[in-house]
């Protein structure tokens, strides 16, 4: 809800840490404006969703997933009152190729506070009747039934469930609709979705960082604990060698490692107009490789999903699985208005370089 929204940082080392909990489900709706990981997006703008070839994995062309929403308003526009960031992503993991960030979509919607969709005071803090909006929004408009993207196609017997696309129909065709189109199941219950990926409140700490964080350590040290960290495996002598010709790769991932070991449950880094923390000196992106907002303005970096999100998201497996290192997210400096509509923003995927694991 609004009271829980992520601050925007004072100086570029406030950093606020996401983590996962809990909540009831009336807790996860728009009109709380939840910051959240998983389930269906709680859209902010009631209409003017992002369409089906918006949604689509740049690689295989299936639609994308939600992974998580971060509400993040600009105090100093009026125009950002509300202001949430949605991300997407494929889940096909072939499509997760090495630092490669064409299976993810990020959206940011903002709205006034005196707008067509919301009371202009805060949320009760528990509704008497909370609306269900996995189907249809209060604006009407009808969502897919099994992801809650923008859904236009009906089912073509009972015409009382819409899709975004034939590959979301086909699914829930075999997981329930079969059913219920035969009058076996009841198409009012609301199963557990085991298409889409868990659901969790996400909510903010600010970082804490202690003396022995502070950035500069002995060398020595520093070698050493980096060498261990990465090469458990290797014989005393090979690791007192490399200690002596650490690599910068090296010395990035241990930053990293230190960085977040205070808080190891951390999923989010929230930190506006900051530095993400980057996981390898490997593929770091230059100024000239983010693009600018097609309003003119930079993007600038607002937030970063860790890898620690990928244990709570069910996707491994045997074969292949989802994966990343750490994705950051670039917004628009000036939070411009796209005809108030869901501006597309800018993902940057980092994998881990060699062998590193967190």
């Amino acid at each position: 809800m609004a009271a829980k929204a992520v601050k925007e940082s004072k100086t570029i080392r406030e950093v606020a840490l996401g983590f996962l909990e809990e909540a009831d489900s009336w807790q996860l709706l728009s009109d709380q404006f939840p910051s959240k990981v998983g389930g269906r997006p709680a859209w902010l703008r009631q209409v003017d969703l992002p369409t089906v070839s918006e949604l689509q994995c740049e690689k295989c062309k299936l639609p994308t997933v939600f992974l998580l929403q971060v509400y993040a308003p600009v105090t100093e526009y009026d125009r950002c009152f509300h202001r949430t960031l949605f991300v997407f992503c494929c889940k096909t993991p072939a499509c997760y190729t090495r630092n490669d960030n064409k299976c993810f979509k990020v959206f940011r919607c903002q709205l006034p506070r005196k707008n067509d969709f919301y009371p202009f005071d805060p949320p009760d803090e528990k509704p008497d009747h909370a609306v269900d909006e996995h189907q249809v929004l209060e604006s009407g408009l009808k969502l897919c039934r099994l992801c809650g993207c923008l859904g236009q196609k009906a089912c073509s017997r009972c015409h009382s469930v819409t899709y975004c696309s034939k590959e979301h129909q086909t699914i829930d065709w075999k997981h329930r609709h079969k059913k219920e189109c035969s009058n076996e199941a009841s198409q009012t219950s609301e199963e557990l979705n085991s298409f889409l990926f868990p659901e969790w409140e996400l909510v903010t700490e600010p970082e804490k960082l202690s003396a022995t964080d502070d950035e500069h350590h002995e060398p020595h040290s520093l070698d050493q604990e980096s060498m261990v960290c990465l090469n458990n495996d290797l014989e005393d002598s090979e690791l007192e060698s490399m200690a002596h010709h650490e690599t910068q790769d090296a010395k990035v991932f241990q930053k990293f490692k230190k960085r977040i070991a205070n808080d190891p449950q951390q999923v989010l880094r929230y930190c506006k107009e900051g530095s993400p923390l980057w996981v390898s000196a490997e593929h770091v992106p230059r100024d000239d490789e983010v693009p600018e907002c097609p309003c003119g303005a930079k993007r600038l970096f607002e937030f970063q999903i860790m890898p620690q999100l990928l244990n709570h998201l069910k996707v491994d497996r045997t074969d292949a699985s989802i994966d990343w290192g750490t994705v950051a997210i670039y917004t628009c400096a000036d939070s411009c208005d796209q005809d108030t509509k869901y501006s597309a923003e800018f993902i940057w995927k980092q994998d881990f370089s060699g062998d590193q694991t967190v």
